[in-house]
Protein backbone atom coordinates (compact mmCIF):
# COMPACT_ATOMS: atom_id res chain seq x y z
CA UNK A 1 0.00 0.00 0.00
CA UNK A 2 1.47 2.83 -1.01
CA UNK A 3 1.90 6.54 0.26
CA UNK A 4 3.16 9.93 -0.41
CA UNK A 5 6.10 9.06 0.07
CA UNK A 6 6.61 5.99 -1.84
CA UNK A 7 4.05 3.69 -3.91
CA UNK A 8 6.42 0.85 -4.40
CA UNK A 9 9.33 -0.91 -2.60
CA UNK A 10 12.83 -1.17 -5.01
CA UNK A 11 11.22 -5.48 -5.05
CA UNK A 12 8.52 -4.56 -6.66
CA UNK A 13 10.06 -2.60 -9.74
CA UNK A 14 10.23 -4.82 -12.86
CA UNK A 15 10.57 -4.20 -16.76
CA UNK A 16 6.38 -4.69 -16.18
CA UNK A 17 6.31 -1.40 -15.11
CA UNK A 18 8.79 0.61 -18.07
CA UNK A 19 7.12 3.46 -19.01
CA UNK A 20 5.30 3.65 -15.83
CA UNK A 21 5.59 6.64 -13.22
CA UNK A 22 6.51 5.77 -9.84
CA UNK A 23 7.56 7.03 -6.26
CA UNK A 24 10.35 5.02 -4.11
CA UNK A 25 11.69 5.89 -1.39
CA UNK A 26 15.12 5.17 1.09
CA UNK A 27 18.44 6.68 1.02
CA UNK A 28 21.35 7.12 -1.13
CA UNK A 29 23.06 4.69 -1.29
CA UNK A 30 26.00 5.70 -3.26
CA UNK A 31 26.23 8.21 -6.38
CA UNK A 32 28.67 7.89 -9.36
CA UNK A 33 29.39 11.26 -11.66
CA UNK A 34 30.73 10.51 -15.03
CA UNK A 35 30.23 13.91 -16.44
CA UNK A 36 27.66 14.08 -18.40
CA UNK A 37 25.71 10.76 -16.40
CA UNK A 38 25.12 11.10 -12.77
CA UNK A 39 24.08 7.88 -11.49
CA UNK A 40 22.32 8.14 -7.86
CA UNK A 41 21.51 4.06 -5.99
CA UNK A 42 18.52 4.48 -4.32
CA UNK A 43 17.96 1.76 -1.53
CA UNK A 44 15.37 0.50 0.85
CA UNK A 45 14.79 -2.83 2.71
CA UNK A 46 14.25 -4.83 0.10
CA UNK A 47 16.90 -3.66 -2.47
CA UNK A 48 18.52 -1.23 -4.48
CA UNK A 49 17.58 0.26 -8.08
CA UNK A 50 19.44 2.97 -9.86
CA UNK A 51 18.38 6.47 -10.23
CA UNK A 52 19.92 7.95 -14.07
CA UNK A 53 19.98 12.01 -15.36
CA UNK A 54 21.80 13.65 -18.09
CA UNK A 55 23.45 16.61 -17.71
CA UNK A 56 21.50 19.13 -20.09
CA UNK A 57 17.69 16.99 -20.27
CA UNK A 58 17.53 17.07 -16.76
CA UNK A 59 15.93 20.26 -14.43
CA UNK A 60 18.98 21.61 -12.56
CA UNK A 61 16.97 21.27 -9.22
CA UNK A 62 16.92 17.37 -9.74
CA UNK A 63 20.68 17.30 -10.92
CA UNK A 64 21.82 19.17 -7.98
CA UNK A 65 19.52 16.26 -5.69
CA UNK A 66 21.55 13.93 -7.63
CA UNK A 67 24.77 14.74 -5.78
CA UNK A 68 22.85 14.50 -2.29
CA UNK A 69 25.64 12.84 0.32
CA UNK A 70 25.59 9.08 0.94
CA UNK A 71 22.68 8.11 3.71
CA UNK A 72 20.69 10.87 2.93
CA UNK A 73 17.10 9.80 3.50
CA UNK A 74 15.10 10.82 0.23
CA UNK A 75 11.59 10.27 -1.88
CA UNK A 76 11.65 10.13 -5.48
CA UNK A 77 9.07 9.99 -8.48
CA UNK A 78 10.30 9.06 -11.80
CA UNK A 79 9.93 7.04 -15.30
CA UNK A 80 10.55 3.47 -15.21
CA UNK A 81 13.18 2.87 -18.03
CA UNK A 82 14.68 -0.64 -19.29
CA UNK A 83 18.38 -0.52 -19.35
CA UNK A 84 20.22 -3.78 -19.82
CA UNK A 85 23.35 -2.79 -17.87
CA UNK A 86 21.07 -1.71 -14.62
CA UNK A 87 20.29 -4.03 -11.70
CA UNK A 88 17.48 -5.77 -12.98
CA UNK A 89 17.22 -4.66 -16.65
CA UNK A 90 15.44 -1.38 -15.46
CA UNK A 91 16.33 2.56 -13.94
CA UNK A 92 14.58 5.23 -12.72
CA UNK A 93 14.54 8.48 -14.39
CA UNK A 94 13.92 11.67 -12.31
CA UNK A 95 11.16 14.32 -12.26
CA UNK A 96 11.62 14.89 -9.07
CA UNK A 97 13.78 14.05 -5.56
CA UNK A 98 12.70 15.48 -2.39
CA UNK A 99 15.66 15.20 0.50
CA UNK A 100 13.35 14.06 3.63
CA UNK A 101 15.81 15.05 5.99
CA UNK A 102 19.02 16.98 5.41
CA UNK A 103 21.59 15.35 7.11
CA UNK A 104 23.02 17.19 10.02
CA UNK A 105 26.02 14.62 11.63
CA UNK A 106 28.76 12.86 9.85
CA UNK A 107 27.95 9.42 8.89
CA UNK A 108 30.08 7.42 11.33
CA UNK A 109 31.36 4.43 9.01
CA UNK A 110 30.70 3.43 4.88
CA UNK A 111 27.64 1.69 4.63
CA UNK A 112 27.95 -0.02 1.03
CA UNK A 113 30.63 -2.15 3.26
CA UNK A 114 34.08 -1.10 0.91
CA UNK A 115 35.76 0.48 3.88
CA UNK A 116 35.49 -2.04 6.90
CA UNK A 117 34.22 -1.25 10.17
CA UNK A 118 35.03 -2.19 14.00
CA UNK A 119 32.16 -4.33 15.32
CA UNK A 120 32.16 -2.17 18.28
CA UNK A 121 32.04 0.71 16.29
CA UNK A 122 28.95 -0.44 14.34
CA UNK A 123 27.20 -1.77 17.59
CA UNK A 124 27.36 1.80 18.94
CA UNK A 125 25.93 3.10 15.83
CA UNK A 126 23.47 0.50 14.88
CA UNK A 127 20.73 2.32 13.62
CA UNK A 128 22.82 3.21 10.50
CA UNK A 129 24.76 -0.65 10.79
CA UNK A 130 21.30 -2.37 9.93
CA UNK A 131 20.98 -0.16 6.63
CA UNK A 132 23.89 -2.40 5.38
CA UNK A 133 23.05 -4.56 3.27
CA UNK A 134 24.16 -7.82 4.93
CA UNK A 135 23.03 -6.68 8.33
CA UNK A 136 19.68 -6.30 6.94
CA UNK A 137 19.57 -10.13 5.48
CA UNK A 138 20.76 -11.18 9.05
CA UNK A 139 17.93 -10.28 10.21
CA UNK A 140 15.64 -10.29 7.85
CA UNK A 141 16.59 -14.09 8.11
CA UNK A 142 15.82 -13.82 11.71
CA UNK A 143 12.22 -13.00 11.36
CA UNK A 144 11.89 -15.51 8.90
CA UNK A 145 13.24 -18.69 11.39
CA UNK A 146 10.65 -16.97 14.02
CA UNK A 147 7.93 -16.85 11.26
CA UNK A 148 8.61 -20.31 10.45
CA UNK A 149 9.14 -21.71 13.99
CA UNK A 150 5.39 -20.43 14.85
CA UNK A 151 3.74 -21.44 11.85
CA UNK A 152 5.44 -25.08 12.06
CA UNK A 153 4.24 -25.86 15.85
CA UNK A 154 0.70 -23.17 15.10
CA UNK A 155 0.61 -26.46 11.99
CA UNK A 156 1.16 -29.41 15.05
CA UNK A 157 -1.82 -28.05 17.29
CA UNK A 158 0.33 -26.37 19.45
CA UNK A 159 -0.58 -23.03 21.59
CA UNK A 160 1.57 -20.10 21.89
CA UNK A 161 1.49 -18.93 25.19
CA UNK A 162 3.71 -15.64 26.76
CA UNK A 163 5.22 -15.81 30.33
CA UNK A 164 6.86 -13.31 33.11
CA UNK A 165 10.22 -11.89 32.82
CA UNK A 166 10.09 -11.10 36.28
CA UNK A 167 9.94 -13.86 39.12
CA UNK A 168 10.05 -14.60 42.83
CA UNK A 169 12.93 -17.17 42.81
CA UNK A 170 15.45 -17.85 40.54
CA UNK A 171 14.33 -20.33 38.40
CA UNK A 172 17.37 -22.15 37.99
CA UNK A 173 18.68 -21.74 41.74
CA UNK A 174 20.61 -18.72 43.06
CA UNK A 175 23.53 -18.03 41.06
CA UNK A 176 23.96 -15.73 37.99
CA UNK A 177 20.83 -13.64 38.33
CA UNK A 178 19.92 -9.75 37.80
CA UNK A 179 18.58 -8.81 41.06
CA UNK A 180 15.76 -6.12 40.39
CA UNK A 181 13.82 -4.28 43.23
CA UNK A 182 10.10 -4.94 43.28
CA UNK A 183 8.48 -2.27 45.39
CA UNK A 184 10.48 -2.78 48.38
CA UNK A 185 10.99 -6.79 47.74
CA UNK A 186 13.38 -8.64 45.75
CA UNK A 187 12.44 -9.97 42.45
CA UNK A 188 14.57 -11.62 39.43
CA UNK A 189 15.09 -11.20 35.81
CA UNK A 190 14.10 -14.81 34.75
CA UNK A 191 16.52 -16.99 33.08
CA UNK A 192 14.57 -19.77 31.30
CA UNK A 193 10.52 -19.84 30.74
CA UNK A 194 11.29 -23.54 31.78
CA UNK A 195 8.91 -23.27 35.17
CA UNK A 196 5.75 -21.55 33.42
CA UNK A 197 5.59 -23.30 30.22
CA UNK A 198 5.50 -26.76 32.38
CA UNK A 199 2.85 -25.30 34.83
CA UNK A 200 0.87 -24.65 31.44
CA UNK A 201 0.95 -28.41 30.12
CA UNK A 202 0.22 -29.03 34.21
CA UNK A 203 -2.95 -26.99 33.46
CA UNK A 204 -3.81 -29.26 30.81
CA UNK A 205 -2.59 -27.09 27.90
CA UNK A 206 -1.08 -30.23 26.13
CA UNK A 207 1.61 -28.62 23.87
CA UNK A 208 2.52 -24.82 24.02
CA UNK A 209 5.58 -22.92 22.79
CA UNK A 210 6.91 -19.49 23.63
CA UNK A 211 9.38 -16.92 22.25
CA UNK A 212 10.76 -15.09 25.52
CA UNK A 213 13.78 -13.05 26.51
CA UNK A 214 15.95 -14.39 29.23
CA UNK A 215 18.38 -13.04 31.19
CA UNK A 216 21.63 -14.28 32.15
CA UNK A 217 23.93 -12.93 34.80
CA UNK A 218 27.60 -14.32 33.67
CA UNK A 219 30.35 -12.39 33.33
CA UNK A 220 31.44 -14.03 30.53
CA UNK A 221 33.15 -11.77 27.29
CA UNK A 222 32.72 -14.87 24.34
CA UNK A 223 32.01 -14.67 20.86
CA UNK A 224 28.85 -17.04 21.98
CA UNK A 225 27.07 -15.30 24.71
CA UNK A 226 24.78 -12.70 25.70
CA UNK A 227 23.27 -11.65 29.05
CA UNK A 228 19.91 -11.30 27.45
CA UNK A 229 18.95 -13.63 24.80
CA UNK A 230 15.64 -15.13 23.07
CA UNK A 231 14.86 -18.73 23.24
CA UNK A 232 11.96 -20.33 20.91
CA UNK A 233 10.56 -22.67 23.65
CA UNK A 234 8.99 -26.16 23.56
CA UNK A 235 7.00 -28.09 26.08
CA UNK A 236 4.51 -31.28 25.58
CA UNK A 237 2.34 -32.95 28.01
CA UNK A 238 1.43 -36.66 27.49
CA UNK A 239 4.90 -36.91 25.85
CA UNK A 240 8.34 -38.24 26.43
CA UNK A 241 11.98 -36.91 25.27
CA UNK A 242 11.47 -39.20 21.96
CA UNK A 243 8.22 -37.61 21.33
CA UNK A 244 10.35 -34.10 21.86
CA UNK A 245 12.95 -34.85 19.72
CA UNK A 246 10.73 -35.96 16.71
CA UNK A 247 9.13 -31.93 17.02
CA UNK A 248 12.60 -30.86 16.98
CA UNK A 249 13.64 -32.24 13.65
CA UNK A 250 10.08 -31.24 12.60
CA UNK A 251 10.50 -27.61 13.73
CA UNK A 252 14.18 -27.24 12.60
CA UNK A 253 13.26 -28.38 9.25
CA UNK A 254 10.37 -26.08 8.30
CA UNK A 255 12.41 -23.12 9.85
CA UNK A 256 15.69 -24.08 7.11
CA UNK A 257 12.45 -24.58 4.48
CA UNK A 258 11.09 -21.82 5.15
CA UNK A 259 14.24 -19.54 5.16
CA UNK A 260 15.13 -21.37 1.68
CA UNK A 261 11.44 -20.10 0.46
CA UNK A 262 11.65 -16.76 1.65
CA UNK A 263 14.84 -15.52 1.97
CA UNK A 264 16.73 -16.43 -1.35
CA UNK A 265 18.07 -12.75 -2.21
CA UNK A 266 19.59 -12.39 1.77
CA UNK A 267 20.98 -15.82 1.25
CA UNK A 268 22.93 -14.61 -1.95
CA UNK A 269 23.55 -11.27 0.00
CA UNK A 270 25.69 -13.19 2.97
CA UNK A 271 26.75 -16.07 0.32
CA UNK A 272 25.44 -18.42 2.42
CA UNK A 273 24.55 -21.99 1.70
CA UNK A 274 22.05 -24.09 4.30
CA UNK A 275 22.47 -27.67 4.99
CA UNK A 276 21.00 -30.43 3.51
CA UNK A 277 19.95 -33.58 4.38
CA UNK A 278 18.22 -35.19 7.20
CA UNK A 279 18.93 -34.70 10.94
CA UNK A 280 21.23 -37.40 12.05
CA UNK A 281 20.98 -38.65 16.27
CA UNK A 282 24.02 -40.26 17.68
CA UNK A 283 23.91 -41.75 21.40
CA UNK A 284 26.12 -39.43 23.84
CA UNK A 285 28.20 -43.29 24.49
CA UNK A 286 28.92 -43.59 20.57
CA UNK A 287 29.71 -40.24 20.07
CA UNK A 288 32.63 -40.68 22.95
CA UNK A 289 33.54 -43.42 21.09
CA UNK A 290 33.94 -41.73 17.56
CA UNK A 291 36.06 -38.68 19.32
CA UNK A 292 38.39 -41.22 20.99
CA UNK A 293 38.81 -42.59 17.55
CA UNK A 294 39.51 -38.61 15.78
CA UNK A 295 41.88 -38.51 19.13
CA UNK A 296 39.76 -36.85 21.68
CA UNK A 297 39.77 -39.01 24.28
CA UNK A 298 36.82 -37.79 26.90
CA UNK A 299 35.63 -40.49 29.79
CA UNK A 300 32.11 -40.62 30.45
CA UNK A 301 30.38 -37.77 32.61
CA UNK A 302 32.39 -35.24 30.73
CA UNK A 303 30.26 -32.40 28.86
CA UNK A 304 31.37 -31.75 25.64
CA UNK A 305 33.73 -28.62 24.56
CA UNK A 306 32.83 -26.33 21.55
CA UNK A 307 35.79 -27.94 19.96
CA UNK A 308 34.63 -31.42 20.82
CA UNK A 309 31.17 -30.68 19.22
CA UNK A 310 33.06 -29.02 16.07
CA UNK A 311 34.74 -32.59 15.49
CA UNK A 312 31.29 -34.07 16.07
CA UNK A 313 29.87 -31.95 13.46
CA UNK A 314 33.00 -33.09 11.22
CA UNK A 315 32.40 -36.73 12.23
CA UNK A 316 28.48 -36.47 11.48
CA UNK A 317 27.69 -33.49 9.32
CA UNK A 318 26.23 -30.26 10.59
CA UNK A 319 22.76 -31.06 11.98
CA UNK A 320 23.27 -33.48 14.81
CA UNK A 321 21.13 -34.37 17.73
CA UNK A 322 23.34 -36.15 20.66
CA UNK A 323 20.94 -38.41 23.17
CA UNK A 324 21.18 -40.20 26.20
CA UNK A 325 23.47 -37.73 28.28
CA UNK A 326 24.83 -38.98 31.67
CA UNK A 327 22.19 -37.72 34.33
CA UNK A 328 25.11 -36.29 36.37
CA UNK A 329 26.07 -33.84 34.09
CA UNK A 330 22.12 -32.75 33.38
CA UNK A 331 19.54 -30.32 35.60
CA UNK A 332 18.24 -31.87 38.01
CA UNK A 333 14.67 -31.95 36.89
CA UNK A 334 16.10 -34.39 33.89
CA UNK A 335 14.38 -37.75 34.26
CA UNK A 336 16.57 -40.62 34.25
CA UNK A 337 16.21 -43.74 31.89
CA UNK A 338 14.35 -46.50 32.97
CA UNK A 339 16.38 -48.87 31.56
CA UNK A 340 19.57 -47.16 33.15
CA UNK A 341 19.66 -44.70 35.57
CA UNK A 342 23.12 -43.18 34.47
CA UNK A 343 21.88 -42.42 31.65
CA UNK A 344 18.98 -39.04 31.02
CA UNK A 345 16.01 -39.24 28.57
CA UNK A 346 17.82 -36.22 27.18
CA UNK A 347 19.30 -34.18 24.34
CA UNK A 348 21.56 -31.46 22.21
CA UNK A 349 20.56 -30.05 18.96
CA UNK A 350 24.35 -29.43 17.70
CA UNK A 351 24.17 -27.29 14.26
CA UNK A 352 27.94 -26.19 12.19
CA UNK A 353 29.44 -27.67 15.63
CA UNK A 354 27.30 -25.50 17.89
CA UNK A 355 24.89 -26.69 20.69
CA UNK A 356 21.95 -24.27 19.71
CA UNK A 357 19.16 -26.25 21.30
CA UNK A 358 18.80 -28.40 24.64
CA UNK A 359 16.03 -30.58 25.72
CA UNK A 360 14.87 -33.50 27.75
CA UNK A 361 11.75 -35.67 29.54
CA UNK A 362 11.34 -34.26 32.68
CA UNK A 363 10.69 -35.68 36.19
CA UNK A 364 6.98 -35.16 37.17
CA UNK A 365 6.73 -36.61 40.05
CA UNK A 366 7.40 -35.01 43.75
CA UNK A 367 9.00 -37.58 44.98
CA UNK A 368 11.70 -38.77 42.55
CA UNK A 369 12.49 -34.87 41.78
CA UNK A 370 12.90 -34.56 45.67
CA UNK A 371 15.60 -37.79 45.61
CA UNK A 372 17.09 -36.07 42.48
CA UNK A 373 17.97 -32.58 44.45
CA UNK A 374 19.34 -34.95 47.53
CA UNK A 375 21.42 -36.76 45.19
CA UNK A 376 23.12 -33.70 44.20
CA UNK A 377 23.77 -32.74 47.39
CA UNK A 378 20.72 -29.96 47.22
CA UNK A 379 17.85 -29.13 49.80
CA UNK A 380 14.90 -30.03 48.64
CA UNK A 381 13.29 -26.73 50.54
CA UNK A 382 15.10 -24.46 48.61
CA UNK A 383 12.99 -25.97 45.16
CA UNK A 384 9.46 -25.99 47.15
CA UNK A 385 7.51 -23.65 44.88
CA UNK A 386 8.81 -26.29 41.96
CA UNK A 387 7.98 -29.09 43.30
CA UNK A 388 4.86 -28.41 44.69
CA UNK A 389 3.55 -27.71 41.49
CA UNK A 390 3.72 -31.56 40.39
CA UNK A 391 1.62 -32.64 43.77
CA UNK A 392 -1.46 -31.96 41.72
CA UNK A 393 -1.51 -34.12 39.08
CA UNK A 394 1.07 -33.66 36.76
CA UNK A 395 1.28 -35.71 33.18
CA UNK A 396 4.73 -37.19 31.81
CA UNK A 397 6.19 -34.11 29.78
CA UNK A 398 9.02 -33.06 27.67
CA UNK A 399 10.49 -30.06 25.83
CA UNK A 400 13.49 -28.01 24.54
CA UNK A 401 14.36 -24.56 23.42
CA UNK A 402 16.43 -23.07 20.97
CA UNK A 403 18.53 -20.19 21.01
CA UNK A 404 17.10 -17.57 18.25
CA UNK A 405 20.30 -15.84 18.61
CA UNK A 406 23.00 -18.60 18.36
CA UNK A 407 20.63 -20.06 15.70
CA UNK A 408 20.52 -17.10 13.47
CA UNK A 409 24.51 -17.03 13.97
CA UNK A 410 25.32 -20.27 12.62
CA UNK A 411 22.66 -20.22 9.91
CA UNK A 412 24.58 -16.91 7.99
CA UNK A 413 27.93 -17.83 9.36
CA UNK A 414 28.33 -14.86 11.92
CA UNK A 415 31.35 -14.86 13.53
CA UNK A 416 30.44 -12.70 17.34
CA UNK A 417 26.49 -13.91 18.46
CA UNK A 418 26.43 -10.08 18.62
CA UNK A 419 25.99 -9.91 14.49
CA UNK A 420 22.60 -11.80 15.20
CA UNK A 421 21.12 -9.42 18.06
CA UNK A 422 19.82 -6.23 17.03
CA UNK A 423 20.81 -4.24 20.19
CA UNK A 424 22.97 -6.78 21.91
CA UNK A 425 23.38 -6.72 25.77
CA UNK A 426 26.57 -8.28 26.89
CA UNK A 427 28.46 -7.29 30.05
CA UNK A 428 29.64 -4.00 28.66
CA UNK A 429 27.02 -2.94 26.47
CA UNK A 430 23.60 -1.31 27.70
CA UNK A 431 23.10 0.88 24.70
CA UNK A 432 21.87 1.76 22.55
Amino acid sequence: MGNRYRGHYVSELGKGLAGKEVRVAGWVHEVRDIGNIVFLLLRDHTGIIQVTAKRGNTDEAIMAAMSLPKESVVSILGIVTENAQARKGIEIVPKSITNLNPLTAAIPFEVTGKVPAELDVRLNFRYVDLRRLSSTAIFNIESTILNSFRAVLLKGGFSEIRTPSLVKEATEGGADVFRVDYFGDDAYLAQSPQLYKQLAVIGGFDRVFMVVPVFRAEKHNTTYHLNEITQMDVEMGFADHVDAIGALKKTVSGIMKGVAKNNAGDIETLGIKLPEGRIKEVTYKEALRRLGSAGRHKEFGEDFTREDEMELSKLYGDLLVVTEYPTQIRAFYTMPSAKDPEISNSFDFIYKGTEICSGAQRIHMPDMLIDALKKRGDDPKSFEFYINAFRNGAPPHAGWSIGLERLAMKMVNADNIREAAMFPRDRTRLTP
